[in-house]
């Protein structure tokens, strides 16, 4: 029975007898899809979809007063539907429950939203302290509007060398035809009334440190009293004869993702790379190339991140869909005609026919414009930080693919990670401890990759493995792996294993010892899998 009152609707959703505590219940208040949580015999609600994709939080895990999403791992709180994980930006609405008589009541009001933006401030008139962010991803947008929610009332400044707003560059490879509505992180109205201005087009050349100064490659500069280096990673190039040819690509930008549809719709396109980027496109052409052929260097796809029966099972997912793949193999030499790609040929000597080469060779952090400075970067590029985001100058501070961070997870060992969430959980991180607000870095590495619409998730830092456990089969195309270092669970990855994925990130989270006895045992149970 619905009752209704001004903008608001109350329902009965279920008797209280019908949620134990640690139970979970999805229900629905007009139409509004919600999860009910009960704990230590109190009822709360939240909006039932993660606002960062829409799944349905139902199947994921709870965890005390905390709900993760088994897609994409962003975590909530659910008593008050606040984001504490990402990825995503915001946060669930958060409802009235009522308990009366055995029966548990549900208040909605008729906005029917989503989601929720946490409260922010705006820039201040008179204010002058600055907080330039060099770089447009998830880890300057997420410092800037960290900055915000904790009333920080100064200029903030991100400066971009792409040509948009920030994006969700996780769907380029996936979908190279998208809008550019529906990867926009933030509308422009959205930066402009929380005071975030966003400089496109923009380059930092290079960082007096000392005068607190950036030069920009068109000659200009601009003072700052904070800044954070969130300049990501660029593409690795192909080292080979011809790899300056025209229809040589790399999938760095939104205009990127848009030619590489174009130039391959019909024409033949060849793939170098069998990581991530490089799978992820191959999928996406797989119907719309006349063909598609993918060069890797490993014997498998994915084969050190993910394992060889993983990689295979992928690669015989996309054979499937008629994509060719030379495996052991390499570039040789790309040969042209008139300036454009003719023909690629291979390492073996065997030569293909080709219109469009995409490479997707691994990154390269972005650190050279820091060449001058006495700001500390490791032998592979990345720039140093502690758990706080701080690097060893004052007031300069680091996120996302461009850094090499403490990893609790290994004894905070540092690594250089190139994942959204733990970007944007960087950006977080900065931007509380520019407020002097002494958080550490504390998080569970957490991707996924999507092919041919089949979602492979993965958690943990599985680097020197040395076995993997699986459940289920890859022949099945279900299966939880468990990948083993040291007689421990180190990682994790699944596919339609939901969400077996987003428990183990939270045992991981909390510091939970995972035996290889224990990935063994036909007895799941400590997963605590409905």
């Amino acid at each position: 029975m619905a009752t209704k009152q001004c903008d608001e609707i109350t329902e009965m959703v279920c008797l209280e007898s019908d949620l134990q505590d640690g139970q979970m219940k999805e229900v629905e208040v007009d139409q509004n899809k919600i999860l009910l949580v009960r704990n230590n015999g109190e009822f709360t609600a939240v909006g039932g979809l993660c606002t960062h994709y829409g799944a349905p939080l139902i199947k994921g895990a709870l965890v005390g007063d905390r709900v993760r999403c088994p897609f994409h791992g962003a975590c909530f709180n659910t008593k008050t539907g606040d984001i504490e994980e990402f990825p995503g930006l915001d946060c669930l609405p958060k409802y009235k429950v009522k308990v009366e008589g055995g029966k548990v009541y549900v208040t909605t009001d008729k906005k029917k939203l989503k989601k929720r933006v946490k409260k922010m401030s705006g820039r201040v008139p008179g204010v002058s302290h600055t907080v330039v962010l060099i770089g447009g991803g998830p880890a300057s947008l997420q410092c800037a509007e960290t900055l915000r929610q904790n009333g920080y009332e100064g200029r903030i400044i991100m400066v971009t060398k792409d040509e948009q707003l920030p994006l969700d560059k996780t769907k380029l490879s996936k979908a190279m035809n998208i809008e550019i509505e529906k990867v926009l992180l933030r509308q422009n109205d959205f930066l402009q009334e929380h005071g975030i201005d966003v400089w496109t087009k923009k380059e930092v050349k290079s960082v007096d440190t000392e005068a607190k100064t950036l030069t920009f490659s068109d000659g200009t500069n601009q003072h700052y009293d904070q800044l954070l280096i969130s300049t990501g990673g660029r593409a690795r190039p192909l080292q080979c004869p011809g790899a300056e040819l025209k229809n040589v690509k790399l999938l760095e930008s939104y205009k990127d993702a848009t030619e590489i549809h174009q130039m391959s719709a019909g024409n033949k396109a060849i793939i170098v790379g069998t990581s991530f980027i490089g799978m992820e496109v191959a999928a996406y052409l797989s119907d719309k190339a006349d063909s598609v052929t993918v060069i890797g260097s490993s014997k498998f796809p994915f084969q050190s991140s993910l394992g060889p029966d993983i990689g295979k099972m992928t690669m015989q997912m996309l054979e499937e869909k008629n994509v060719k793949f030379y495996t052991s193999n390499g570039v040789a030499e790309i040969r042209g005609e008139n300036g454009k790609v003719k023909e690629v040929v291979l390492k073996n000597g065997e030569v293909l026919p080709a219109d469009i080469v995409i490479v997707g060779i691994g990154v390269i952090p972005n650190s050279n414009f820091l060449k001058e400075t006495s700001v500390e970067i490791d032998s592979r590029n990345a720039v140093v930080v502690d758990k706080f985001m701080k690097t060893n100058i004052p007031d300069i501070f680091a996120a996302g693919d461009v850094v090499s961070f403490p990893l609790p997870l290994v004894g905070h060992k540092r690594v250089n990670i190139g994942h959204w969430q733990l970007a944007q959980a960087h950006g977080r991180i900065a931007g509380l401890s520019m407020l002097n607000q002494q958080v550490v870095i504390n998080t569970v590495p957490y991707f996924w990759t999507m092919l041919l619409g089949k979602s492979i998730r993965y958690t943990g830092y599985g680097e020197g493995y040395t076995d993997i456990v699986f459940k289920g089969s890859t022949e099945e195309r279900k299966f939880l792996a468990f990948y083993i270092k040291d007689e421990e669970v180190v990682a994790a990855a699944s596919l339609n294993f939901d969400p077996a994925v987003a428990r183990l990130a939270e045992m991981l989270l909390m510091g939970k010892r995972i035996t290889k006895a224990q990935a063994q045992s036909d007895d799941l149970s400590w997963l605590q899998l409905p």
